[in-house]
């Protein structure tokens, strides 16, 4: 019996960010409107855009799953109806909320969607995941980022609902995001779409009025998830979604991370197996081409001792430069294309170009042409519209990195 394929769950900040997900490979995106969500700076769709979103990633055969996981007070609760019964109408997959009162409103206005109980609602254990189907109505379960991999076998084991985890991206210091930090630091609610990653600050500590810290300063702040290790047992234990977080990330890291997740997911579906150490490492080397923070394992492997955490100040020396920008056209006569350019690159440099659902392609640039016709020995300037010699066909809105 083959193993079954969990799906790929990837965030979407905005309608370009979406379609981005979509064309390199995920088979369900997730995304917040203007109200009723959290990640309210990076919630940029309007409902034009979620109607939008939709009608493309229909042709994809493509989910959308829009979050309405805000935990409301009684005057959150004006529009909501309305809001529910126009996701509906669009085409929307499901909603991930992480409360009771919006999954009773859903199930009464808008049966079609799926209701997904959100990570916020710290479903850890077999009995949580029970009452979320019997009483709430849940169709599936986002299991709390604390469980470890014994604890997701068993839920989903004997769950009714279907269960989803998280395999990438940021962590909250807090059980399941529930956080009051940023409620008393800056009086933004974390759960109500406001949070200021006040676990991310630097911080002075002292013991009385003695400064304990010299260099670095304190700070709370989680590594960034990263599950790759533990793809095979969570699709082996019947998990039906694997989840990347990140709706606050760049167009780049979604494109390389989904496409190397794709990659990964689909591989040992194929093997129907754990792969070998040597094809782990392509795929690690490959998914982490897009971070730009320090990684760990999460709780899957039932500890998180020191090196779960940040200790240093954030420095522009650990942001990932190989971005170097996106095709705009190309020309198959010239066998030329054009790139609008993101960071600096030299003749005889080599790039790799991800396409959507392509291998990914290496190249040489012999040599480089701005737009006055002057050829250059090195791009310096962000968002330039350069010439470079293209062996093989591109397609616009390629991503072109430094080869690794």
């Amino acid at each position: 019996m083959m193993m079954k394929k969990a799906e790929l769950l990837a965030p979407a900040g905005d309608l370009a960010r979406a379609k981005t997900a979509i064309r390199y490979g995920a088979d369900a995106v997730y995304l917040g409107g203007r109200s009723f969500s959290l990640r309210s700076r990076a919630s940029n769709f309007s409902m034009e855009d979620i109607k939008e979103v939709c009608a493309f990633a229909k042709e994809y055969g493509c989910a959308v799953h829009v979050t309405v996981n805000m935990i409301p007070h009684d005057e959150d609760f004006e529009g909501l109806k309305e809001y529910l019964i126009a996701l509906q109408e669009y085409g929307v997959k499901a909603i991930i909320c992480a409360s009771a009162a919006i999954m009773k409103i859903c199930r009464e206005c808008a049966p079609k969607l799926e209701i997904h109980c959100s990570t916020q609602m710290s479903v850890t254990n077999s009995e949580g995941a029970a009452l979320m189907h019997d009483v709430f109505g849940a169709d599936r379960v986002v299991l709390a980022r604390e469980c470890t991999m014994e604890e997701v076998k068993k839920i989903t084991a004997v769950s009714k609902a279907e269960t989803e985890a998280f395999i990438h991206g940021g962590m909250c210091v807090n059980y399941s995001g529930r956080c009051t930090l940023s409620n008393r630091m800056t009086l933004r609610d974390a759960n109500r779409g406001g949070c200021a990653q006040s676990c991310r600050w630097q911080y002075h500590l002292y013991d009385g009025s003695e400064e304990i810290t010299d260099d670095p300063l304190f700070t709370a702040g989680s590594r960034d998830l990263f599950a790759a290790d533990q793809i095979y047992d969570l699709m082996a234990a019947g998990v039906s979604s694997l989840k990347i977080e990140g709706r606050m990330k760049t167009e780049y890291y979604i494109a390389s991370i989904v496409s190397a997740y794709r990659r990964l997911i689909d591989e040992i579906a194929e093997n129907d197996g754990p792969l070998s150490e040597e094809r782990m490492a392509y795929h690690r080397k490959e998914i982490l081409r897009g971070e730009n923070r320090e990684t760990w394992s999460g709780f899957y492997e039932e500890k998180a001792e020191e090196n779960s955490l940040i200790y240093h100040p954030n420095s522009d020396a650990n942001v990932n430069h190989d971005f170097l920008g996106t095709v705009v056209s190309y020309d198959p006569i010239s066998q030329t294309a054009v790139i609008e350019t993101r960071n600096p690159f030299s003749v005889n440099e080599e790039f790799e170009i991800l396409s959507p659902r392509k291998e990914n392609r290496i190249m040489k640039v012999t040599w480089i042409r701005n737009e006055e016709g002057e050829y250059l020995e090195r791009s310096k300037t962000p968002m330039a519209h350069l010439t470079v010699p293209a062996p093989f066909e591109m397609k616009k809105e390629d991503i072109v990195r430094r080869a690794g």
